[in-house]
């Protein structure tokens, strides 16, 4: 029985079976056998004829000496054969492993190459993905001092910048002289600034961000922000429990100008870049939940309704810098995400 045939594996076919080049050392050895077989025959026959009409006297007159000499004059022929028998049949046997040896090596070399080609298709598409990414990136940078350029004169830093705007008083329908029953307290507060609010919107990021817990307070005194960001916690939380977590996507950047076309009502496909999220499982959990769970969905809603009203009064004094500032936290991430589960860029 032959021996088992090994198995290669090639990067394009998988795996094939494969076994060296079949060698011509049997044949080869039989037919040197055969020539040795009969040279040697041959010999002993030409010995034997000899032997056999040698005269009688010069057989009888043989001594011991003359004998072994003999013996060994018809022997060595028969050695001599056989040495070159063996030794044509060694070279041969040489030669074709040789070959054997080459035909694996090409074979390996094949496959290396073949391997190589594969290697470098994926090198290749691995730079392009990278080239796209930058690419994003360069338009995403773009994208932050586009459309409006505010002037430094007329804005003052967002520290001092009110995050809402202010509504005007209600004119009075009628000539009857108002009550002075004193100015509601609201009206005495300072004003959230652009950056606290910011600021709040992104949450703090753990227990020492002493900064991001001042910032969310502040921000939860005011009512319009409170309703937002305790509608956000509480979809943040429950996105959490099917570790969806905002950090972790890492959603396309649309410019300021698509935001500013939201806040003035605009819906449907031509705002469709603000639902940058592109994280196919996320998305799947979400809209899984949404379909499933009445809280989460009764949540949701309430949540884009608390976004869309504050949104409105926050792009009346952010400038473009700003608006792509709070498009970076993790409200508006959940924003990006509820919004495309829901349809609202559809």
């Amino acid at each position: 029985m032959g021996e088992p045939q090994s198995e290669r594996k090639t990067p394009e076919s998988g795996a094939v079976p494969w076994s060296p080049a079949p060698l011509p050392a049997a044949a080869a050895s039989n037919r040197t056998a055969w020539v040795a077989g009969g040279l040697t025959a041959l010999w002993l026959a030409l010995v034997g004829a000899v032997w056999l009409f040698m005269p009688a006297g010069e057989v009888s007159g043989l001594t011991a000496a003359s004998l072994v000499v003999t013996v060994v004059g018809v022997l060595l022929p028969v050695v001599m054969i056989w040495v070159a028998a063996v030794t044509a049949r060694t070279a041969q046997e040489m030669r074709a492993e040789a070959q054997a040896l080459k035909v694996a090596l090409e074979a390996m070399r094949s496959a290396w190459l073949n391997q190589n080609q594969i290697r470098g298709g994926q090198a290749l598409e691995k730079k392009l993905d990278e080239v796209a990414i930058a690419a994003r990136q360069a338009e995403s940078a773009l994208a932050t001092f586009s459309t409006r350029r505010d002037n430094a004169a007329t804005h003052p830093p967002a520290d001092r910048k009110a995050a809402l705007a202010v509504p005007k008083p209600a004119a009075p329908v009628d000539d009857q002289p108002r009550l002075a029953l004193g100015t509601p307290a609201e009206e005495f507060k300072t004003p959230v600034s652009v950056a606290d609010f910011i600021r709040a919107m992104q949450f703090p990021d753990n227990a020492e961000d002493k900064e991001g817990f001042r910032a969310l307070r502040r921000a939860l005194e005011d009512r319009t922000m409170a309703k937002l960001l305790r509608a956000a916690q509480d979809v943040l939380n429950l996105l959490a429990q099917d570790g969806i977590y905002m950090d972790d996507l890492k959603p396309d950047r649309a410019r300021p100008e698509l935001w500013r076309r939201f806040a003035k009502g605009e819906r449907g496909r031509e705002i469709a870049a603000l639902g940058g999220v592109r994280d196919r499982s996320s998305l799947a959990l979400t809209s899984g939940r949404m379909r499933a769970d009445t809280i989460f969905r009764d949540a949701a809603h309430h949540f884009l309704r608390q976004f869309d009203r504050t949104f409105t009064e926050f792009e009346q004094n952010a400038s473009d810098q700003e608006v792509a500032e709070l498009a970076e936290t993790r409200t508006a991430r959940a924003f990006m995400l509820l919004g495309r589960v829901t349809g609202t860029f559809d």
